[in-house]
């Protein structure tokens, strides 16, 4: 062991050894893994050791194939056997609703690039696997990567391809305290300290710890989690071949052929978490005591599905912990505010995504971003009220209880919520607003006669009329809408206009104007759709998404100069817009001032009633509009006093998904659909907002784009000749049976009439009037690309 790596690991398993591998394969070999007993001594060794590529969120589906095909790749440069069995794999649906989605997620992987897979019948699933009854199943999908891996010989294949690579692991050593010093850390372990310049935080059912010793508190947990292993089953004997890994989603249980009889995993619904606060030091390679009346009604699902399984015995028992984090997709990339550490913890699906974790991670340290959009498992999507231990319960809780159990796009989970709620939310839900969350913040989805509750639906729900009747409000009326879920930043300083200029790629506004502003990373991909402020005193303000928050403020430190100082005003300030024709009558009756004569993108400065606001002239529903900030504590008064003011002009309020559906008639793009860190400034327009006459970052990569050959796809908006349901995102978008794009997001447009989508669709595609076709649940629709804003496309309306 050296006094110095440039980069230390710590945990042993599946992770760290694969980050480790990464970053030698990469270059860097001046590193060094750190374990505090031996490699797998944690949940490693006792994983089921499932591979599969199927996975809803694409960039994630990459990783998950990466890692599949890696896998044969360490096997052979590590001479280590990792036992790989591509069996293929069954996810079976035993309800109506849960088959009609299997057949939409199908056609979602379609999208994504995930090939080989297949729908299959009832029968067609038994002759795949005849140990199982197809009894009350209504068919099922079949994909071919699926299968299962020796999870020991993985771990010892990573690091020993990483030792092989020049990389160091260093076994029986435990992290004591780790100290950030001005040139990265001091790792202190049991056999000296280590300096290194980076930190990776791999500590699996440790994470907790390892966070803590650097003042990190990580929203993790571990559950214990149950499996057995069958004796021999004579059928299986029989066979010729090894049964596929089957999901039963209604029985909440998997299975793989484990020699001649079988391991079944259980998902229950009575979970069990174990040492929130942390594994013991000295706990390693044994399990929890096995529970089988807790998980009595899964048991007897999975006994009942596989028959075979009644006439043998249990050979082992596992129940041992795993990790998860609030939504069970891993922690990973650099921890805001503590440069130079890294996280790779809650990698729930170790051996199926540490592979993709790796090398993003190696990505991140070595090239300063990784090459696919990792937002998903990115430890920045939560800030510091996911540190709540209670939160953590609930919500990793919930995830584990839900593995198993459809979630339909409409539908709102209970676990954490409400966290953070506007002052006026009292007052809102008395008024019938039905609430969605957004990071830690309740948001208003639409307002509600008292009793009313949404039914959760593939297809449109018995909302579809309230939010149609929110719709008409606007347009032809004035509604309310309670903007307190925007991100707001407030940057000042002698250097924020030269920061700023860096940062953004568009012209920065003039005193008194807000402008659009896309913000690229240094590849020239999308970091940001945002809008800037300048209220003429020396103040700009940035506003967002607000589930960006501490994703976007990491952005800004990343790229901070000296005299720039950037404040996150998400808990100080609140809002409402005003939006429709009657806006301007309704904000003239509240000051005297000469908020009515604010042209389109102005700001100021103005007295609300007995409120002293910033307002913006600007609106994301084509409509005249306001954008109203004030104060928290104002945010009651300032919704009674524009609520009263709008009495006269029929006012209504309304939520976000009105406001989804109004944007859609503009052609609007929204972040995590039409704009992500995946996509460019060319392929989603956002190139119309780049001021090229200056420098910023990103700014090489994006006039590449701009004077090469142009995006291979290009974002449009469809029409679609849909029946009783929309599309919502990842719908695979065909031309004379060849795929030629996906949707980013659709819906209603309930003013025009119509299903909308937008979408990416390849180049020679996008021309107006292409005739193409869509798949919505499952179901191929006609599908036309349409003008850009099929409502008000000349924009008179916002304009005013």
């Amino acid at each position: 062991m050296k006094s110095h790596y440039r980069v230390v690991v710590i945990g042993g398993g599946v992770v760290g050894a694969s980050v480790l591998y990464h970053l030698a394969k990469m270059g860097w070999t001046d590193v060094a893994l750190v374990e505090r007993s031996v490699l797998t001594a944690g949940s490693s060794w006792h994983a089921a050791g499932g591979i599969h590529a199927l996975n809803a969120d694409p960039n994630i589906a990459q990783l998950q194939a990466y890692t599949i095909d890696l896998l044969s790749e360490i096997e052979e440069e590590s001479g280590q056997n990792i036992g790989l069995h591509m069996t293929g794999g069954l996810t079976m649906a035993g309800t109506p609703d849960r088959w009609e989605w299997l057949q939409s997620a199908y056609r979602t992987f379609q999208s994504i690039g995930i090939e080989d897979c297949r729908l299959v019948s009832v029968e067609e699933a038994v002759a795949l696997n005849p140990i199982m009854s197809g009894d009350g199943l209504l068919g099922g999908m079949w994909a071919d990567r699926e299968g299962y891996i020796d999870t020991t010989g993985t771990v010892h294949a990573y690091a020993t391809a990483a030792k092989k690579r020049g990389a160091t692991v260093i076994e029986h050593n435990r992290v004591l305290e780790l100290n950030q010093t001005l040139q990265g850390w001091d790792v202190v372990t049991e056999k000296g300290t280590i300096s290194s310049e980076h930190v990776v935080n791999a500590g699996g059912l440790w994470a907790k710890q390892v966070g803590r010793m650097a003042g990190i508190e990580l929203p993790v947990s571990p559950l214990n989690h149950h499996y057995l292993i069958s004796d021999s089953i004579p059928a299986l004997e029989e066979l010729d071949f090894e049964v596929p890994m089957t999901v039963d989603l209604e029985g909440f249980t998997y299975l793989r052929q484990d020699q001649k009889g079988v391991l079944l995993g259980i998902y229950e619904i009575d979970h069990q978490h174990w040492n929130m606060d942390g594994a013991p030091w000295d706990y390693g390679f044994e399990l929890q005591q096995e529970d089988p009346d807790r998980i009595e009604k899964e048991l007897i699902m999975g006994f009942e599905r596989y028959p075979a399984l009644q006439d043998v015995g249990v050979k082992t028992w596992v129940n041992g912990a795993f990790t998860f984090s609030p939504d069970g997709n891993p922690l990973v990339g650099p921890v805001p505010g503590k440069r130079g550490y890294w996280s790779a913890c809650a990698v729930m699906a170790g051996f199926l995504q540490g592979g993709g974790v790796g090398k993003s991670l190696a990505e991140w340290m070595i090239h300063g971003e990784p090459e696919a959009d990792v937002y998903g498992m990115d430890v920045a999507r939560y800030g510091v009220w996911a540190e709540n231990k209670q939160y953590i319960k609930e919500t990793t809780g919930q995830f584990y209880s839900r593995r198993f159990v459809m979630t339909y796009p409409n539908e709102q989970l209970p676990a954490g919520r409400p966290l953070k709620t506007a002052p006026a939310y009292s007052d809102m839900t008395a008024a019938g607003c039905q609430w969605g969350q957004s990071w830690d913040m309740e948001v208003p989805l639409y307002f509600a006669p008292q009793g009313f509750e949404e039914t959760p639906s593939l297809k449109r729900s018995n909302a579809f009329d309230i939010v149609a009747a929110e719709c008409k409000g606007v347009r032809e009326g004035v509604g309310l809408l309670d903007i307190s879920g925007f991100s707001r930043f407030e940057v000042t300083g002698e250097n924020a206009e030269a920061w700023l200029n860096h940062v953004m790629a568009s012209r920065l506004p003039s005193p008194g104007r807000a402008r659009l502003a896309p913000m690229l990373g240094e590849d020239g991909r999308l970091k940001g759709d945002l809008t800037v402020f300048n209220w003429g005193d020396g103040t700009w303000w940035i506003m967002g998404s607000y589930y960006l928050r501490t994703w976007h403020m990491r952005w800004f430190d990343d790229h901070m100069i000296d005299g720039v100082t950037v404040r996150d005003l998400g808990d100080e300030m609140a809002g409402f817009s005003l939006s429709g024709p009657k806006s301007k009558a309704v904000i003239e009756k509240l000051t005297d001032g000469s908020v009515g004569d604010l042209p389109f993108m102005g700001c100021g400065d103005f007295d609300i009633g007995m409120l002293r606001c910033k307002v913006g002239r600007l609106s994301v529903t084509g409509e005249m509009g306001y954008e109203i900030h004030c104060r928290m504590g104002d945010h009651i008064t300032l919704r009674k006093t524009l609520l009263a003011a709008g009495a006269d002009e029929g006012m209504i309020e309304y939520g976000f998904n009105a406001l989804l559906s109004l944007r859609l008639e503009k052609s609007f793009g929204i972040w995590s659909a039409e704009f992500t860190q995946g996509y460019t400034p060319g392929m989603t327009g956002m190139d119309r907002w780049i001021d090229w006459d200056k420098t910023f970052v990103g700014k090489d990569a994006a006039l590449a784009e701009r004077d090469g050959n142009g995006p291979a796809q290009l974002q449009v908006t469809l029409e679609v000749d849909a029946d009783g349901a929309d599309a919502s995102g990842y719908e695979p978008i065909w031309k004379d049976g060849e795929k030629v794009g996906f949707v980013t997001s659709g819906g209603y447009g309930h003013t025009v009439g119509k299903s909308l989508a937008m979408a990416l669709v390849n180049a020679d595609c996008a021309g107006e009037g292409s005739a193409l076709t869509v798949h919505i649940v499952g179901v191929e629709r006609d599908a036309r690309v349409v003008a850009a804003s099929p409502y008000d496309p000349a924009g008179k309306a916002m304009r005013g």
